[in-house]
């Protein structure tokens, strides 16, 4: 019997909750997962340039964007959950205080290397710069600044990072799969980001069908825990 390959366009964010399904995926519907993970601005952009895609994740408001433009389908369109972002460290640094904007402000001019995801075009990166100046200092610290195409390779980097303080910015999902780094908390609540991803066929899908199968594999009951281990919250 044939392997059916299944095209995602997904967020970052929702990588690892995807990888985690993907035995499930195979076992019940004899499929294979392919397509790209990133930043959510550069998955748009793939979709709209005609990359082969069945589902998209990405984040709720997006995702609306799409179907009413109408190149994402409405009638398979599902939730996944809220994910916050967060600060992250080298898996057995020291771990700075980061509860107030003080805190935060203190523990980002001490760090001689700061890791996030693409400033233009990943929700967490454009985030966390404004957050910079928001704090008042962006240009004090812009030189020590690594931005990844997506929070999972800055996140990759960060572990590997030869820095003596090195932090990293991006979404919890994106921080607890990656080995080498270890979440210290989300953001303060002053500057709190929670963003919900949600998941969608495509108008264009070649498999439309399997894909409604893997949104309800993903979103559904069975799949509560694993989407909660992986970060996100109802």
């Amino acid at each position: 019997m044939s392997v059916t390959t299944l095209h995602l366009l997904c967020a970052g964010a929702a990588q690892g909750l995807v990888k985690a399904l993907q035995a499930r995926l195979l076992a019940e519907a004899d499929a294979v997962l392919g397509g790209r993970f990133g930043a959510v601005g550069a998955m748009k952009e793939a979709l709209l340039d005609g990359e082969p895609c069945d589902v998209m994740v990405s984040t709720d408001q997006m995702i609306g964007e799409l179907v009413a433009a109408g190149v994402l389908r409405s009638d398979h369109r599902a939730p996944l959950g809220r994910v916050r972002t967060g600060i992250a460290i080298r898996r057995g640094a020291p771990k700075p205080d980061f509860a107030t904007p003080e805190a935060l402000k203190a523990a980002l001019l001490a760090a001689d290397a700061i890791y996030f995801p693409d400033a233009t075009r990943s929700t967490a990166g454009i985030h966390f710069l404004a957050v910079t100046r928001e704090l008042g200092i962006h240009d004090q610290i812009e030189s020590r600044f690594r931005t990844y195409p997506n929070g999972a390779s800055a996140m990759r980097e960060l572990a590997l990072s030869a820095a003596a303080r090195p932090l990293g910015c991006t979404q919890l999902t994106e921080i607890k799969y990656i080995d080498g780094v270890e979440l210290v908390a989300p953001l303060p609540a002053r500057f709190e980001l929670t963003t919900v991803y949600t998941a969608a066929v495509s108008a264009h899908a070649a498999e439309p069908a399997l894909a409604a199968r893997f949104i309800a594999m993903l979103a559904g009951n069975e799949a509560y825990a694993l989407r909660a281990a992986c970060g996100f919250e109802p």
